[in-house]
């Protein structure tokens, strides 16, 4: 017993080894051994005439990496070079600090610092709703290139027509790589820079579109890993936003063929906030893709997790919301079949979540317009579970949906009661019939065996070996 448990003990304890030990770690940087740096003229205390020569300088003394896995390893160089990036930062805030020359160099000080290799986990079975994030060693010196470029893209004296020769298809690619950075830190800079290239550069906006698709699809079908998921939705939702109408057949698409399928990875709460808004965003765009958009969700929709259904019990009443009254009746059918197993389910927070619709009055409006159609797919569910079920909080909301109901049409609900009860009666005597014909069948056996061990002895003893069948009561 114990030689059985040793092993996994040890692999418990390995694994929490790693896991204390991932606190921090740097990229892959291409880092310049044995370097030092000293201090440059200061920006503002150089005359105009030289600062554009001294900037470039100060550009490449920006562009060397330093090993930041060993604290005390160029120290000295390593604060220079921070108080030259806060310098770089200030300046580039000023009139007059862009001009045609520098723009080579601020892209290569950026790309030597940022467009790096993503060291791998060491952990393969990191999981970001439990485990802490490895941050990134390098961040003292990152965080103040990000802002640089940021600052860089924002200025009014930027243009994108000559920026557009060295911030190309193959940056922006290294860009979205760095999206897997577990650095939360660098991932909340990176959404930012990425949307500010997209508003600057129309001609790369179809290839960044078409780079985020490909690595959903990745992120979806294949390794189910992606720690950028919910920032890229966050520009994506932006992006969606601006979208002209109507709306392009590859807009459509990315819709139907990239955002749904995302509803079905089991990390789905790390980024469903996101992704139901750009969904949203699409459904009040053009009313017409509501009805692709719900039974989407329905083709998704989890079987056997509790905390996925709240969710897209959510999404669907974010939808319901902004839907248009015309577009309703052609999902309300299928939808409400949904609704009433949510109802019904044994897990208290899904059946409450779909009880919760009704306290939209929007919601409400609708269905109290196709109550003919509505209430009955529902009824008998709410009438079971209001008898049935066994938290008495889901009960008290069942009565208020039922009463709701009733205030709607009167009669309808009468008649479905009546059918209820008709229906619960017709069970009860099919169930008391079935009943009477198994004794009556177990009688008959009875008397058979008799009459066998009567005839024969030893039929009786094999009677008893095979033993004696038990006919149980069936509803």
């Amino acid at each position: 017993m114990s030689a059985t448990k040793a092993p996994r003990s040890d692999a418990f304890n390995k694994k929490a080894a790693n896991k204390r030990s991932r606190n921090q770690h740097s990229s892959s940087f291409l880092i310049q051994k044995c370097v030092e740096i000293e201090p440059l003229p200061s920006l503002k205390d150089t005359p105009a005439e030289q600062r554009e020569a001294l900037f470039l300088r100060k550009l490449q003394q920006c562009s060397i990496i330093f090993d930041f896995s060993d604290a005390m390893l160029d120290v000295k160089s390593k604060e220079v070079k921070r108080a030259c990036l806060n310098e770089l930062i200030e300046y580039i805030s000023c009139e007059n600090s862009i001009t045609e020359r520098v723009y080579p160099e601020v892209i290569q000080m950026v790309s030597q610092n940022i467009l790096r290799t993503l060291s791998p986990s060491d952990n393969a079975d990191y999981d970001p709703e439990e485990d802490e994030p490895t941050l990134e060693l390098a961040w003292p010196h990152l965080q103040l290139v990000y802002e640089f470029f940021l600052r860089f893209l924002e200025s009014g004296e930027f243009q994108p027509a000559i920026a557009k020769r060295y911030i190309d298809q193959k940056f922006v690619l290294h860009l979205l790589e760095l999206f897997d950075s577990e650095d939360p830190r660098e991932r909340d800079l990176l959404k930012t820079t990425l949307h500010r290239v997209y508003g600057k550069f129309l001609g790369l906006r179809g290839y960044i579109r078409k780079q985020v698709n490909n690595m959903f699809l990745r992120f979806v079908y294949e390794s189910e890993r992606l720690n950028g998921v919910s920032e890229l939705l966050e520009i994506l939702g932006s992006i969606i936003n601006g979208f002209a109408l109507p709306l392009k057949a590859e807009h459509k698409l990315f819709l139907q063929k990239v955002l749904l399928p995302l509803h079905i990875v089991k990390s789905l709460n790390l980024y469903h906030a996101q992704l139901a808004y750009c969904v949203v965003q699409f459904v009040e765009k053009d009313g017409a893709l509501t009805q692709p958009v719900v039974k989407g969700l329905l083709r998704y929709w989890p079987k056997t997790n509790s905390a996925k259904e709240v969710m897209m019990l959510g999404e669907i009443e974010e939808i319901l919301d902004v839907i248009d009254p015309g577009q309703f009746p052609h999902v309300m059918e299928p939808l409400f079949r949904q609704v009433a197993k949510c109802v019904t389910s044994h897990h208290f927070q899904v059946a409450e979540r779909a009880l919760f619709l009704w306290n939209n009055e929007y919601i409400v409006s609708l269905i109290e317009e196709h109550v003919s159609i509505i209430m009955p797919i529902l009824f008998n569910s709410l009438y079971r579970i209001s008898k049935e079920h066994w938290n008495q909080s889901i009960v008290a909301l069942v009565y208020n949906v039922l009463k709701t109901f009733m205030e709607m049409d009167q009669k309808l609900f009468n008649e479905l009661t009546e059918a209820y009860n008709d229906k619960v009666t017709a069970r009860n005597v099919a169930s008391l019939k079935r009943r009477d014909q198994w004794e009556r069948l177990e009688l008959l056996a009875s008397e058979k065996r008799a009459k066998l061990a009567e005839a024969d002895p030893d039929m009786d003893i094999a009677l008893a070996k095979l033993g004696s069948v038990s006919i149980q009561e069936k509803s």
